[in-house]
Protein backbone atom coordinates (compact mmCIF):
# COMPACT_ATOMS: atom_id res chain seq x y z
CA UNK A 1 0.00 0.00 0.00
CA UNK A 2 1.32 3.36 -0.93
CA UNK A 3 1.01 6.41 1.32
CA UNK A 4 0.86 9.91 -0.01
CA UNK A 5 3.91 11.93 1.00
CA UNK A 6 3.24 14.16 3.98
CA UNK A 7 2.83 17.80 3.01
CA UNK A 8 5.58 20.03 4.41
CA UNK A 9 4.47 21.92 7.52
CA UNK A 10 4.06 25.63 6.71
CA UNK A 11 6.61 27.91 8.40
CA UNK A 12 5.26 30.07 11.17
CA UNK A 13 5.31 33.66 9.97
CA UNK A 14 6.85 36.16 12.34
CA UNK A 15 4.75 39.04 13.44
CA UNK A 16 5.46 42.40 11.88
CA UNK A 17 8.44 44.05 13.59
CA UNK A 18 9.77 40.82 15.16
CA UNK A 19 12.75 40.71 12.76
CA UNK A 20 13.74 44.28 13.46
CA UNK A 21 13.40 43.73 17.22
CA UNK A 22 15.67 40.69 17.19
CA UNK A 23 18.20 42.49 15.00
CA UNK A 24 18.11 45.43 17.41
CA UNK A 25 18.80 43.15 20.38
CA UNK A 26 21.81 41.66 18.59
CA UNK A 27 23.27 45.04 17.59
CA UNK A 28 26.65 46.16 18.95
CA UNK A 29 25.88 49.89 19.17
CA UNK A 30 22.67 49.97 21.17
CA UNK A 31 22.78 53.68 22.05
CA UNK A 32 22.82 54.83 18.41
CA UNK A 33 19.53 54.43 16.51
CA UNK A 34 19.64 55.46 12.86
CA UNK A 35 16.79 56.42 10.56
CA UNK A 36 17.60 56.69 6.85
CA UNK A 37 15.43 59.24 5.00
CA UNK A 38 14.16 57.68 1.77
CA UNK A 39 13.59 61.08 0.11
CA UNK A 40 16.30 61.67 -2.54
CA UNK A 41 17.93 58.36 -1.51
CA UNK A 42 15.45 55.97 -3.09
CA UNK A 43 13.94 52.74 -1.78
CA UNK A 44 16.53 50.28 -3.16
CA UNK A 45 19.56 52.31 -1.96
CA UNK A 46 17.91 52.77 1.45
CA UNK A 47 17.38 49.02 1.70
CA UNK A 48 21.00 48.32 0.74
CA UNK A 49 22.38 50.85 3.27
CA UNK A 50 20.08 49.46 5.98
CA UNK A 51 21.41 45.93 5.46
CA UNK A 52 25.00 47.21 5.37
CA UNK A 53 24.62 49.07 8.66
CA UNK A 54 22.90 46.18 10.41
CA UNK A 55 25.63 43.79 9.28
CA UNK A 56 28.15 46.04 11.05
CA UNK A 57 26.23 46.06 14.35
CA UNK A 58 24.21 49.26 13.95
CA UNK A 59 20.55 49.69 14.86
CA UNK A 60 18.55 51.02 11.89
CA UNK A 61 14.95 51.89 12.63
CA UNK A 62 12.32 51.33 9.94
CA UNK A 63 10.05 54.00 11.37
CA UNK A 64 10.94 57.55 12.46
CA UNK A 65 10.07 57.81 16.15
CA UNK A 66 11.33 59.35 19.39
CA UNK A 67 13.71 56.37 19.75
CA UNK A 68 15.79 57.63 16.80
CA UNK A 69 19.03 59.42 17.72
CA UNK A 70 20.56 59.95 14.25
CA UNK A 71 18.58 60.95 11.14
CA UNK A 72 20.65 60.49 7.96
CA UNK A 73 19.72 62.11 4.65
CA UNK A 74 21.12 62.66 1.16
CA UNK A 75 18.83 65.65 0.71
CA UNK A 76 21.02 68.76 0.48
CA UNK A 77 17.99 71.06 0.72
CA UNK A 78 18.03 71.59 4.48
CA UNK A 79 14.86 73.71 4.53
CA UNK A 80 12.81 70.98 2.82
CA UNK A 81 14.26 68.24 5.06
CA UNK A 82 13.64 70.19 8.26
CA UNK A 83 10.12 71.11 7.17
CA UNK A 84 9.44 67.39 6.64
CA UNK A 85 10.96 66.47 10.03
CA UNK A 86 8.94 69.11 11.85
CA UNK A 87 5.79 67.58 10.42
CA UNK A 88 6.56 64.13 11.87
CA UNK A 89 5.23 64.92 15.39
CA UNK A 90 8.46 64.07 17.22
CA UNK A 91 8.48 65.16 20.86
CA UNK A 92 11.89 66.93 20.82
CA UNK A 93 13.86 67.42 17.59
CA UNK A 94 16.64 69.24 19.45
CA UNK A 95 17.87 65.90 20.85
CA UNK A 96 18.20 64.33 17.37
CA UNK A 97 21.34 64.54 15.22
CA UNK A 98 20.25 65.45 11.68
CA UNK A 99 23.15 64.35 9.51
CA UNK A 100 24.47 64.32 5.99
CA UNK A 101 25.22 60.90 4.43
CA UNK A 102 28.95 61.62 5.04
CA UNK A 103 28.51 60.73 8.74
CA UNK A 104 26.99 57.39 7.74
CA UNK A 105 29.76 56.54 5.23
CA UNK A 106 32.46 57.59 7.74
CA UNK A 107 30.87 55.33 10.36
CA UNK A 108 30.63 52.38 7.96
CA UNK A 109 34.29 52.81 7.04
CA UNK A 110 35.37 52.96 10.71
CA UNK A 111 33.04 50.12 11.74
CA UNK A 112 31.69 52.22 14.62
CA UNK A 113 29.63 55.43 15.10
CA UNK A 114 32.09 58.29 14.56
CA UNK A 115 31.69 61.43 16.71
CA UNK A 116 29.31 63.97 15.20
CA UNK A 117 31.18 67.02 13.89
CA UNK A 118 29.91 70.28 12.45
CA UNK A 119 30.73 69.12 8.88
CA UNK A 120 28.25 66.23 9.27
CA UNK A 121 25.29 68.37 10.35
CA UNK A 122 22.39 69.47 8.21
CA UNK A 123 21.46 72.73 9.87
CA UNK A 124 18.00 74.17 10.17
CA UNK A 125 17.94 77.66 8.71
CA UNK A 126 16.35 79.79 11.39
CA UNK A 127 15.01 83.30 10.81
CA UNK A 128 17.30 85.93 12.29
CA UNK A 129 15.83 87.33 15.49
CA UNK A 130 15.84 91.09 16.01
CA UNK A 131 18.54 92.56 18.19
CA UNK A 132 17.61 92.47 21.85
CA UNK A 133 18.96 95.91 22.65
CA UNK A 134 21.58 98.38 21.48
CA UNK A 135 24.90 97.16 22.82
CA UNK A 136 27.37 99.76 21.58
CA UNK A 137 27.69 101.07 25.14
CA UNK A 138 29.17 97.77 26.41
CA UNK A 139 32.80 98.45 27.32
CA UNK A 140 35.68 96.14 26.42
CA UNK A 141 36.84 96.55 30.04
CA UNK A 142 35.16 94.49 32.79
CA UNK A 143 35.91 97.32 35.25
CA UNK A 144 33.42 99.48 33.31
CA UNK A 145 30.70 96.83 33.32
CA UNK A 146 28.40 95.81 36.18
CA UNK A 147 28.31 92.02 36.48
CA UNK A 148 26.19 90.40 39.17
CA UNK A 149 25.90 86.70 40.05
CA UNK A 150 22.81 86.55 37.80
CA UNK A 151 24.16 85.14 34.53
CA UNK A 152 21.61 85.26 31.70
CA UNK A 153 23.93 83.52 29.22
CA UNK A 154 25.24 80.54 31.17
CA UNK A 155 24.67 78.20 28.21
CA UNK A 156 27.43 80.09 26.36
CA UNK A 157 29.72 81.05 29.24
CA UNK A 158 29.90 77.48 30.58
CA UNK A 159 31.02 76.33 27.13
CA UNK A 160 33.58 79.15 26.91
CA UNK A 161 35.01 78.19 30.32
CA UNK A 162 35.53 74.60 29.14
CA UNK A 163 37.36 75.84 26.03
CA UNK A 164 39.42 78.33 28.06
CA UNK A 165 40.46 75.65 30.55
CA UNK A 166 41.45 73.33 27.71
CA UNK A 167 43.67 76.03 26.19
CA UNK A 168 45.14 76.64 29.65
CA UNK A 169 46.01 72.94 29.96
CA UNK A 170 47.69 73.19 26.55
CA UNK A 171 49.51 76.41 27.54
CA UNK A 172 47.88 78.47 24.77
CA UNK A 173 47.46 81.61 26.84
CA UNK A 174 46.13 83.94 24.14
CA UNK A 175 43.14 81.77 23.22
CA UNK A 176 42.47 80.96 26.87
CA UNK A 177 42.26 84.66 27.69
CA UNK A 178 40.13 85.35 24.58
CA UNK A 179 37.44 82.88 25.68
CA UNK A 180 37.51 84.18 29.26
CA UNK A 181 37.10 87.76 28.02
CA UNK A 182 34.20 86.69 25.80
CA UNK A 183 32.55 84.89 28.73
CA UNK A 184 33.04 87.98 30.88
CA UNK A 185 31.21 90.18 28.36
CA UNK A 186 28.25 87.79 28.11
CA UNK A 187 27.99 87.51 31.90
CA UNK A 188 27.48 91.27 32.14
CA UNK A 189 24.50 91.40 29.77
CA UNK A 190 21.13 92.01 31.46
CA UNK A 191 19.46 90.03 28.66
CA UNK A 192 19.83 86.55 27.16
CA UNK A 193 21.38 86.27 23.70
CA UNK A 194 18.87 84.73 21.28
CA UNK A 195 20.75 85.26 18.01
CA UNK A 196 24.29 85.90 16.84
CA UNK A 197 23.05 89.09 15.18
CA UNK A 198 22.30 90.54 18.61
CA UNK A 199 26.01 90.33 19.53
CA UNK A 200 27.55 91.98 16.46
CA UNK A 201 28.47 95.19 18.32
CA UNK A 202 29.71 93.47 21.49
CA UNK A 203 33.44 93.65 22.24
CA UNK A 204 35.74 90.63 22.73
CA UNK A 205 33.69 88.23 20.57
CA UNK A 206 35.87 86.84 17.76
CA UNK A 207 35.22 84.36 14.96
CA UNK A 208 35.80 81.28 17.14
CA UNK A 209 33.60 82.42 20.02
CA UNK A 210 30.86 83.48 17.59
CA UNK A 211 30.98 80.11 15.82
CA UNK A 212 30.56 78.30 19.14
CA UNK A 213 27.61 80.52 20.05
CA UNK A 214 25.98 79.91 16.66
CA UNK A 215 26.30 76.15 17.10
CA UNK A 216 24.78 76.31 20.60
CA UNK A 217 21.89 78.44 19.35
CA UNK A 218 21.31 75.94 16.53
CA UNK A 219 21.65 72.65 18.41
CA UNK A 220 21.60 73.48 22.11
CA UNK A 221 25.21 72.33 22.54
CA UNK A 222 28.74 72.73 21.19
CA UNK A 223 30.24 69.64 19.59
CA UNK A 224 33.75 71.02 20.20
CA UNK A 225 33.01 71.30 23.91
CA UNK A 226 31.50 67.80 24.02
CA UNK A 227 34.64 66.43 22.36
CA UNK A 228 36.84 68.11 24.98
CA UNK A 229 34.69 66.86 27.88
CA UNK A 230 34.93 63.29 26.61
CA UNK A 231 38.69 63.51 25.99
CA UNK A 232 40.67 61.31 28.40
CA UNK A 233 43.51 63.80 28.82
CA UNK A 234 41.15 66.67 29.62
CA UNK A 235 39.19 64.56 32.11
CA UNK A 236 42.38 63.40 33.81
CA UNK A 237 43.98 66.85 34.06
CA UNK A 238 40.75 68.30 35.45
CA UNK A 239 40.61 65.52 38.04
CA UNK A 240 44.22 65.93 39.15
CA UNK A 241 44.10 69.76 39.32
CA UNK A 242 41.03 69.51 41.57
CA UNK A 243 43.43 68.36 44.31
CA UNK A 244 44.72 71.11 46.63
CA UNK A 245 48.37 71.74 45.74
CA UNK A 246 48.31 70.14 42.27
CA UNK A 247 48.78 72.56 39.36
CA UNK A 248 48.50 72.00 35.57
CA UNK A 249 52.21 71.12 35.15
CA UNK A 250 52.15 68.44 37.86
CA UNK A 251 48.89 67.06 36.48
CA UNK A 252 50.40 66.89 32.97
CA UNK A 253 53.50 65.12 34.32
CA UNK A 254 51.35 62.50 36.06
CA UNK A 255 49.24 62.02 32.94
CA UNK A 256 52.33 61.44 30.79
CA UNK A 257 53.46 58.78 33.24
CA UNK A 258 50.26 56.89 32.44
CA UNK A 259 48.41 57.77 35.66
CA UNK A 260 44.66 58.21 35.26
CA UNK A 261 43.17 58.15 38.77
CA UNK A 262 43.90 59.09 42.37
CA UNK A 263 44.59 55.44 43.18
CA UNK A 264 47.15 55.35 40.34
CA UNK A 265 48.95 58.37 41.83
CA UNK A 266 48.87 57.13 45.42
CA UNK A 267 50.08 53.65 44.43
CA UNK A 268 52.96 54.95 42.28
CA UNK A 269 56.23 54.50 44.24
CA UNK A 270 58.03 57.19 42.20
CA UNK A 271 55.55 59.93 43.15
CA UNK A 272 56.63 62.06 46.11
CA UNK A 273 53.78 64.28 47.29
CA UNK A 274 54.59 67.53 49.11
CA UNK A 275 52.77 68.43 52.34
CA UNK A 276 50.09 70.45 50.56
CA UNK A 277 49.32 67.63 48.12
CA UNK A 278 49.24 65.06 50.93
CA UNK A 279 46.63 67.17 52.74
CA UNK A 280 44.79 67.72 49.46
CA UNK A 281 44.32 63.97 49.00
CA UNK A 282 43.63 63.35 52.70
CA UNK A 283 40.80 65.90 52.90
CA UNK A 284 39.70 65.74 49.24
CA UNK A 285 36.10 64.76 50.00
CA UNK A 286 35.62 67.88 52.13
CA UNK A 287 37.61 70.55 50.34
CA UNK A 288 36.35 69.58 46.89
CA UNK A 289 32.81 70.23 48.17
CA UNK A 290 31.42 73.77 48.10
CA UNK A 291 31.56 75.95 51.21
CA UNK A 292 28.28 77.68 52.13
CA UNK A 293 27.88 81.31 53.19
CA UNK A 294 26.91 80.14 56.69
CA UNK A 295 30.10 78.06 56.91
CA UNK A 296 32.14 81.06 55.71
CA UNK A 297 30.62 83.21 58.48
CA UNK A 298 31.47 80.53 61.06
CA UNK A 299 35.08 80.43 59.84
CA UNK A 300 35.16 84.23 60.04
CA UNK A 301 34.08 84.08 63.69
CA UNK A 302 36.90 81.62 64.47
CA UNK A 303 39.55 83.82 62.80
CA UNK A 304 38.13 86.98 64.35
CA UNK A 305 38.30 85.51 67.87
CA UNK A 306 41.89 84.37 67.35
CA UNK A 307 43.04 87.71 65.93
CA UNK A 308 41.44 89.89 68.58
CA UNK A 309 43.00 87.84 71.39
CA UNK A 310 46.37 88.69 69.83
CA UNK A 311 45.71 92.41 69.23
CA UNK A 312 42.69 94.64 69.96
CA UNK A 313 43.57 96.78 66.90
CA UNK A 314 42.99 93.88 64.50
CA UNK A 315 41.21 94.31 61.17
CA UNK A 316 39.51 91.28 59.62
CA UNK A 317 37.80 91.54 56.23
CA UNK A 318 36.11 88.85 54.15
CA UNK A 319 37.15 88.96 50.48
CA UNK A 320 36.79 86.75 47.39
CA UNK A 321 33.55 85.38 45.98
CA UNK A 322 31.59 85.69 49.24
CA UNK A 323 32.23 89.44 49.28
CA UNK A 324 30.96 89.52 45.68
CA UNK A 325 27.63 88.06 46.84
CA UNK A 326 28.09 84.39 46.05
CA UNK A 327 26.26 81.83 48.17
CA UNK A 328 28.93 79.15 47.75
CA UNK A 329 32.69 79.04 47.18
CA UNK A 330 35.66 76.68 47.04
CA UNK A 331 37.43 78.38 49.95
CA UNK A 332 37.17 81.40 52.25
CA UNK A 333 39.55 84.38 51.91
CA UNK A 334 40.30 87.02 54.56
CA UNK A 335 42.53 90.04 54.97
CA UNK A 336 44.04 90.10 58.48
CA UNK A 337 45.98 93.16 59.61
CA UNK A 338 46.16 95.88 62.28
CA UNK A 339 45.72 99.64 62.29
CA UNK A 340 49.36 100.08 63.42
CA UNK A 341 52.02 99.90 60.71
CA UNK A 342 54.58 97.18 61.33
CA UNK A 343 52.45 95.28 63.84
CA UNK A 344 51.13 93.01 61.08
CA UNK A 345 54.53 91.34 60.48
CA UNK A 346 54.10 88.39 62.86
CA UNK A 347 50.32 88.46 63.06
CA UNK A 348 49.68 85.39 60.88
CA UNK A 349 52.22 83.27 62.75
CA UNK A 350 50.38 84.08 66.00
CA UNK A 351 47.02 83.23 64.38
CA UNK A 352 48.38 79.86 63.20
CA UNK A 353 49.66 79.06 66.72
CA UNK A 354 46.29 79.98 68.23
CA UNK A 355 44.38 77.74 65.79
CA UNK A 356 46.82 74.91 66.44
CA UNK A 357 46.30 75.14 70.23
CA UNK A 358 42.53 74.98 69.74
CA UNK A 359 42.92 71.77 67.71
CA UNK A 360 41.37 73.43 64.65
CA UNK A 361 44.39 73.40 62.31
CA UNK A 362 44.58 70.47 59.88
CA UNK A 363 47.18 72.05 57.57
CA UNK A 364 49.09 75.33 57.25
CA UNK A 365 51.54 76.77 54.75
CA UNK A 366 52.93 80.13 55.82
CA UNK A 367 54.71 82.45 53.39
CA UNK A 368 56.60 85.39 54.87
CA UNK A 369 56.29 88.86 53.35
CA UNK A 370 58.66 89.77 50.51
CA UNK A 371 57.01 93.14 49.95
CA UNK A 372 59.54 95.84 49.00
CA UNK A 373 58.19 99.22 47.86
CA UNK A 374 61.52 99.95 46.15
CA UNK A 375 60.85 97.10 43.68
CA UNK A 376 57.61 98.69 42.55
CA UNK A 377 56.01 99.49 40.20
CA UNK A 378 55.79 96.12 38.42
CA UNK A 379 54.79 95.85 34.76
CA UNK A 380 53.92 92.14 35.15
CA UNK A 381 50.46 90.82 35.90
CA UNK A 382 50.76 88.74 39.06
CA UNK A 383 47.76 86.92 40.49
CA UNK A 384 49.45 86.80 43.92
CA UNK A 385 51.10 89.60 45.87
CA UNK A 386 54.18 89.80 48.10
CA UNK A 387 52.47 90.26 51.46
CA UNK A 388 52.62 87.67 54.25
CA UNK A 389 50.00 85.00 53.67
CA UNK A 390 49.03 81.52 54.75
CA UNK A 391 47.01 78.73 53.19
CA UNK A 392 45.10 76.69 55.75
CA UNK A 393 42.76 73.76 56.12
CA UNK A 394 40.61 74.20 59.23
CA UNK A 395 38.41 71.78 61.15
CA UNK A 396 34.95 73.37 61.28
CA UNK A 397 32.55 71.95 63.85
CA UNK A 398 28.89 71.75 62.83
CA UNK A 399 27.83 73.32 66.13
CA UNK A 400 29.43 76.61 65.00
CA UNK A 401 27.44 76.80 61.73
CA UNK A 402 23.98 78.31 61.62
CA UNK A 403 21.77 75.77 59.86
CA UNK A 404 24.44 73.08 60.00
CA UNK A 405 27.22 71.85 57.73
CA UNK A 406 27.14 71.10 54.03
CA UNK A 407 27.37 67.34 54.44
CA UNK A 408 28.29 64.67 51.96
CA UNK A 409 25.75 61.86 51.68
CA UNK A 410 26.13 59.26 54.44
CA UNK A 411 28.65 61.48 56.29
CA UNK A 412 27.94 61.11 59.99
CA UNK A 413 30.77 63.32 61.25
CA UNK A 414 30.02 66.46 63.19
CA UNK A 415 32.74 68.46 61.40
CA UNK A 416 34.26 69.10 57.98
CA UNK A 417 37.54 70.42 56.59
CA UNK A 418 37.45 73.90 54.99
CA UNK A 419 40.09 75.68 52.91
CA UNK A 420 40.97 79.16 54.24
CA UNK A 421 43.43 81.73 52.84
CA UNK A 422 44.72 84.68 54.93
CA UNK A 423 46.75 87.64 53.69
CA UNK A 424 48.27 90.32 55.92
CA UNK A 425 49.22 93.64 54.24
CA UNK A 426 50.41 96.79 56.03
CA UNK A 427 47.51 99.11 56.91
CA UNK A 428 48.48 101.66 54.24
CA UNK A 429 48.16 98.91 51.55
CA UNK A 430 44.78 97.67 52.79
CA UNK A 431 42.65 99.30 50.05
CA UNK A 432 44.81 97.89 47.22
CA UNK A 433 44.80 94.41 48.79
CA UNK A 434 41.06 94.50 49.37
CA UNK A 435 40.45 95.46 45.74
CA UNK A 436 42.79 92.76 44.43
CA UNK A 437 41.60 89.93 46.67
CA UNK A 438 37.90 90.65 46.08
CA UNK A 439 38.18 89.75 42.38
CA UNK A 440 36.90 88.47 40.13
CA UNK A 441 40.07 87.58 38.26
CA UNK A 442 38.83 89.02 34.94
CA UNK A 443 37.67 92.18 36.71
CA UNK A 444 41.16 92.60 38.19
CA UNK A 445 42.89 91.88 34.88
CA UNK A 446 40.83 94.50 33.07
CA UNK A 447 41.22 97.01 35.90
CA UNK A 448 45.00 96.76 35.53
CA UNK A 449 44.77 96.78 31.73
CA UNK A 450 42.57 99.90 31.84
CA UNK A 451 45.01 101.63 34.21
CA UNK A 452 47.94 100.85 31.91
CA UNK A 453 46.39 101.54 28.50
CA UNK A 454 43.90 104.32 29.28
CA UNK A 455 45.49 106.16 32.20
CA UNK A 456 49.23 105.52 31.90
CA UNK A 457 49.23 104.04 35.40
CA UNK A 458 50.37 100.76 36.95
CA UNK A 459 48.04 99.02 39.41
CA UNK A 460 48.44 95.82 41.45
CA UNK A 461 47.61 94.53 44.94
CA UNK A 462 50.35 96.71 46.42
CA UNK A 463 50.04 100.18 44.89
CA UNK A 464 48.91 102.53 42.11
CA UNK A 465 51.68 104.33 40.25
CA UNK A 466 51.15 107.30 37.91
CA UNK A 467 53.78 107.07 35.17
CA UNK A 468 53.18 110.60 33.88
CA UNK A 469 53.64 112.15 37.35
CA UNK A 470 56.19 109.49 38.37
CA UNK A 471 54.61 109.06 41.79
CA UNK A 472 52.63 106.58 43.87
CA UNK A 473 49.02 107.58 44.59
CA UNK A 474 47.61 107.02 48.07
CA UNK A 475 44.25 105.37 48.76
CA UNK A 476 42.41 104.73 52.01
CA UNK A 477 39.45 103.02 50.30
CA UNK A 478 38.70 101.15 47.10
CA UNK A 479 36.69 104.15 45.91
CA UNK A 480 39.85 106.29 46.11
CA UNK A 481 41.48 103.94 43.59
CA UNK A 482 38.50 104.16 41.23
CA UNK A 483 38.59 107.96 41.56
CA UNK A 484 42.32 108.07 40.68
CA UNK A 485 41.54 106.03 37.55
CA UNK A 486 38.58 108.21 36.60
CA UNK A 487 36.23 105.23 36.88
CA UNK A 488 32.71 105.08 38.27
CA UNK A 489 32.80 103.04 41.48
CA UNK A 490 31.53 99.48 41.07
CA UNK A 491 30.24 97.68 44.15
CA UNK A 492 31.83 94.30 45.07
CA UNK A 493 28.61 92.42 44.19
CA UNK A 494 28.84 93.86 40.66
CA UNK A 495 32.37 92.53 39.97
CA UNK A 496 31.54 88.94 39.00
CA UNK A 497 33.11 89.30 35.55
Amino acid sequence: MFHAPAAPRPKKRSKPGEDSVSRREEATFQDVRIFLVERKMGRSRRSFLTQLARSKGFVVEDILSDAVTHVVSEDSQSSALWAWLKGRSLSDLSTVNVLDISWFTDSMREGRPVPVETKHLIQDILPEAPKAAPVNEVSQYACQRRTTVENNNRIFTDAFEVLAENYEFNEIEGRCLAFRRAASVLKSLPWAVRSVGATLDLPCLGEHTTAVMKEILQYGRSFEVEKILSDERCQTLKLFTSVFGVGPKTAEKWYRRGLRSFSDVLAQPGIHLNRMQQSGFLHYGDISRAVSKAEARAVGNIIDEAVHVITPNAILALTGGFRRGKDFGHDVDFIVTTTELGKEKNLLISVIESLKKQGLLLFSDYQASTFDISKLPSHRFEAMDHFAKCFLILRLEGSRVEGGLQRAQADGRGWRAVRVDLVSPPADRFAFTMLGWTGSRMFERDLRRFARLERQMLLDNHALYDKTKKEFLTAATEKDIFDHLGLEYIEPWQRNA
